[in-house]
């Protein structure tokens, strides 16, 4: 089945040196964008993250720093990346837990202007597991009735994500070919920050959701603890998470 779309929308792909969202990089990534009537454009760029590329990272993606030793900077590309995603919706395989994250973490540092907030997110993970839980080559196997090739390569990994969404919306009846309704029903919670640690209440009001605080009012624990805020300001936290608890602070005024 193919997509309804009101505006185009990303698949993309991260491949990194390790899972942590404020230190680590990205070592390449691939974007496939596809628009409302169909057509694809397609794009896939090794990038040097900068750092050595741990060999465990590399026994996942096979990317090795000779691979990327003549890359460009991700900060080379960051501006035209951005552009590339500016209009459309977002949607990837984890992509709400880890790649978005880690892309907005990566935008901020060299200073480039995303507005995440404008796209709606489709993880296709998280449909996955809601309707059949299992990893991105299961998934693949089970809709797709094929074996994933090249698993762990962002290009292999971009495109089966796309595949799959498709086989979801021929399998399920009842799964909206909404991309709205898609964020919705792959959205696990309502994050104030992109990486959860700040969820939205019932009533939208910002509730942490980790530590010792977990479940309390943001608000009222920046009121009662002073302290809280300059540890998260001085933890190692993506810089997405810090803005939303510095907005928080500055409403308290």
């Amino acid at each position: 089945m193919e997509l309804k779309l009101s505006r185009p929308i990303v698949f993309f792909d991260l491949e990194t040196t390790g899972t942590n969202i404020t230190s680590d990089r990205i070592v390449e990534i691939s974007v496939i964008k596809v628009f409302p009537d169909g057509h694809e454009e397609t794009r896939t760029r090794r990038i040097n993250p900068e750092m050595p590329i741990p060999s465990e990272a590399s026994a996942v993606h096979h990317i090795y720093d000779e691979d990327v030793a003549d890359a460009p900077r991700f900060r080379e590309i960051a501006k035209s990346l951005a552009d590339f995603f500016t209009g459309c919706d977002i949607a990837g395989f984890n992509s709400n837990r880890f790649d978005i994250p880690m892309l907005d973490q990566e935008f901020q540092r060299v200073g480039v202007k995303f507005d995440f907030t404008r796209p709606r997110f489709v993880d296709v993970q998280t449909i996955f597991h809601k309707k059949e839980p299992r990893n991105l080559t299961a998934a693949y196997r089970f809709y797709c009735g094929g074996d994933l090739e090249a698993a762990h390569s962002a290009n292999a990994d971009t495109r089966a994500t796309l595949e799959v969404l498709k086989a979801q919306l021929d399998k399920y009846d009842d799964l909206p070919n909404d991309i709205a309704q898609l964020a919705e029903f792959s959205c696990q919670q309502r994050n104030v920050d992109l990486m959860g640690r700040l969820i939205y209440d019932e009533q939208r009001r910002p509730v942490v959701n980790f530590g010792k605080y977990k479940g309390r009012l943001a608000a009222e624990v920046l009121k009662s603890d002073p302290g809280y805020y300059s540890w998260i300001m001085q933890g190692d936290f993506p810089q997405n998470t810090k803005d939303a608890f510095t907005r928080i602070k500055l409403s308290l005024r």
